[in-house]
């Protein structure tokens, strides 16, 4: 009787500790829940309300701020056309997409259907390993190899468009491939094997069935690496040129948001119109994010019909 008891009591005290671990777990849960929001929404307020002051406090119309093509916030007057930056920034960000989407999926075909052990053995960790190197690297290599490479074959100074594209590619190159290789890997046996079955060759089910299978999980890659090319800021910076203007070839200088971000905003007073100037330029970049973050969900709605 009295073992009935002592079991009954253990039972009753495993039960009382679970139901706390559980409410712990939930409490927890909630609490980084509405942490991680309210510092989603502060973020956003707060470079919102800066970036406004633009328009609100020193009258520049909003309009000649995003098709304006003279910046120059120290002159007299001053003028804040953001155009050039804007350009800059999606002239990169489709060119290094251009460039490494190509290999990216060729990559992410040899690891999945050509020679899947030997290219998760060898070329998955060079291509992981692409994804750790920092950007002041990438941005030094640029400056080094790639911009006398191009001063060599192509006219100019080798610094300009081409450039930051390069170096972009490559650092995009990473998340490309692998939400390729992933979305390549998780395909179902039956569709290869059912395209084989009809006489296809292995090209044949690649390109006729494998890709166009996987086409939205690969252009969610590629926009996540537009997304990642758009918001680099050190490595386009070093091998860029840092011009404010539109340039008219790819071997030109111009100049993205984040690197005229980063080099003018030590070098402002907080309340300035410069400063204010910045700032928009910064809310263009996070609702630019918010655009890619919306295609990539559109993508994935789209890939799960």
């Amino acid at each position: 009787m009295k073992e009935r008891l002592t079991l009954g009591h253990d039972k009753l005290k495993l039960q009382k500790t679970h139901i706390a671990e559980e409410w712990v777990g939930k409490l927890y849960t909630w609490f980084c829940i509405f942490f991680l929001v309210i510092t989603i929404f502060s973020m956003v307020y707060f470079v919102a309300s800066r970036g406004i002051n633009i328009f609100v406090k020193n009258g520049v119309s909003p309009w000649d701020f995003l098709t304006g093509i003279k910046w120059s916030p120290e002159g007299k007057p001053a003028l804040f056309g953001a155009l050039p930056f804007i350009v800059g920034s999606f002239s990169t960000s489709i060119l290094a997409a251009l460039i490494a989407a190509p290999l990216g999926f060729c990559a992410a075909v040899f690891m999945t259907e050509i020679m899947p052990n030997a290219g998760r053995r060898f070329l998955q960790p060079v291509i992981e390993l692409l994804a750790g190197i920092p950007s002041v690297v990438y941005g030094f290599v640029g400056l080094s190899v790639i911009v006398p490479l191009l001063r060599d074959l192509f006219p100019g100074q080798g610094i300009g468009l081409a450039a930051g594209a390069i170096v972009l590619s490559v650092m995009i190159l990473p998340t490309i491939t692998t939400i390729a290789t992933d979305a390549l890997a998780a395909l179902p046996g039956g569709l290869k094997e059912g395209s084989y079955a009809l006489g296809a060759t292995r090209w044949q089910t690649i390109y006729r069935i494998v890709l166009p299978t996987t086409l939205p999980a690969l252009l969610t890659g590629v926009v996540l690496g537009m997304s990642r090319a758009f918001g680099e800021a050190l490595a386009v910076q070093m091998v860029i040129g840092n011009a404010p203007h539109i340039p008219s070839s790819l071997f030109e200088s111009t100049s993205t948001l984040t690197s005229v971000i980063t080099l003018s905003m030590g070098n402002t007073v907080m309340g300035s119109p410069h400063n204010n100037a910045l700032w928009s330029l910064a809310l263009i970049l996070m609702l630019m994010t918010f655009l890619f973050v919306f295609v990539v969900r559109w993508l994935e709605r789209r890939g799960q019909r």
